[in-house]
């Protein structure tokens, strides 16, 4: 094994999150804005290019995989890129391969995902009430997406599911979420929406806290908390009456960096140490070079040397965005 990549805190990088593309067929409101320019195909980084991306990162000890979009599923012949990745799976150079989804295409691939090696995928779910899903999605289709999540557990994946808390929104759904996923054996996770990207709204419309959130839960349901970590950034809770389990991810009201483990590269090659801050090196350029893989590792080594210790996230005047670019083009 070559020499792990360790940050400037000591923080070890064991987990890539790795886009293959801008695109989503969804306009969820707090991701995106309406009219979204993407990038054109000859700007993101081939099959190739992501493999071997991935094997530079392995070979330096990252363990974990999580292969993100926009909407990964939508980019052409994507299962391409998962039978490439199955082969360190198969080897066991890597210990986890999955993916984060809106599931409208999930019902397509969950098959073929799963005999790939793929064990689980998280899937972005926001509410389960039709209209209120056509509305945040612009469009979206929610009898689709459970569809798509109905064949991942028929293929034996393990599904959790993610929804971004929006003040106004979430609220009056969150008990129907909560006893959904519990009842399909699923972990629900709420996050904190984050100031990346216009989207042509005021962000501090759609704030929620989550600690105000989750006194709303409490009122329903009894909480335990729980001291297990996954290696991300959620604290669990168990509830009680369903058996199952709810996490919070709270960017805004609480940095959760101190045990960070995770860098993201975007769809066009650009690795970003932490999704918070502006600092980021263009690998794109150095897999185009004539510098073979040292070059590659040289280049994510002294950019995991470069993390910083955390995040600032803040909601700024006007709801104006803390970074210009949006999620669907770092990579969930």
């Amino acid at each position: 094994m070559s020499v792990p990549f360790v940050d400037g805190f000591g923080r070890r990088v064991k987990y890539l999150r790795l886009s293959v593309t801008d695109r989503c067929d969804l306009r969820c409101r707090y991701c995106m804005s309406e009219a979204m320019t993407f990038l054109p195909s000859k700007e993101l980084l081939t099959f190739e290019e992501l493999d071997r991306v991935a094997r530079c990162f392995i070979a330096s000890g990252v363990e974990k995989i999580r292969v993100t979009g926009g909407e990964p599923l939508v980019r052409k012949e994507i299962m391409q890129l998962f039978r490439s990745l199955s082969r360190y799976l198969a080897d066991g150079r890597l210990r986890e391969l999955t993916l984060t989804t809106n599931a409208t295409q999930l019902s397509r691939y969950a098959d073929e995902l799963a005999v790939l090696g793929v064990r689980r995928v998280n899937v972005s779910l926001d509410t389960l009430d039709p209209d209120k899903f056509t509305m945040i999605t612009r469009g979206g289709l929610l009898a689709r997406v459970l569809g798509g999540i109905a064949a991942a557990q028929a293929a034996g994946l393990a599904v959790k599911l993610n929804a971004v808390a929006l003040k106004g929104f979430t609220e009056d759904g969150i008990d129907d979420l909560i006893g959904f996923a519990h009842a399909g054996g699923m972990t629900l996770t709420l996050i904190e929406t984050m100031p990346l990207g216009e989207i042509g709204a005021d962000r501090t419309d759609q704030f929620l806290p989550l600690s105000s959130l989750r006194r709303q839960i409490e009122q329903r349901w009894t909480l335990v908390d729980l001291s297990e970590r996954t290696g991300g950034p959620a604290r669990y809770v168990r509830v009680i009456e369903t058996g199952g389990k709810v996490g919070f991810i709270t960017p805004m009201t609480h940095n959760f960096c101190e045990d960070c483990n995770r860098v993201r590269v975007t769809a066009s090659g650009v690795l970003h140490p932490c999704l918070g801050q502006a600092n980021a090196v263009d690998l794109k350029r150095v897999l185009r070079g004539d510098g073979g893989d040292a070059a590659v590792m040289q280049a994510i080594g002294l950019a995991v040397r470069g993390k910083p210790h955390g995040h600032d996230f803040q909601i700024g005047p006007g709801g104006r965005p803390a970074l210009a670019r949006h999620m669907s083009a770092t990579g969930g």
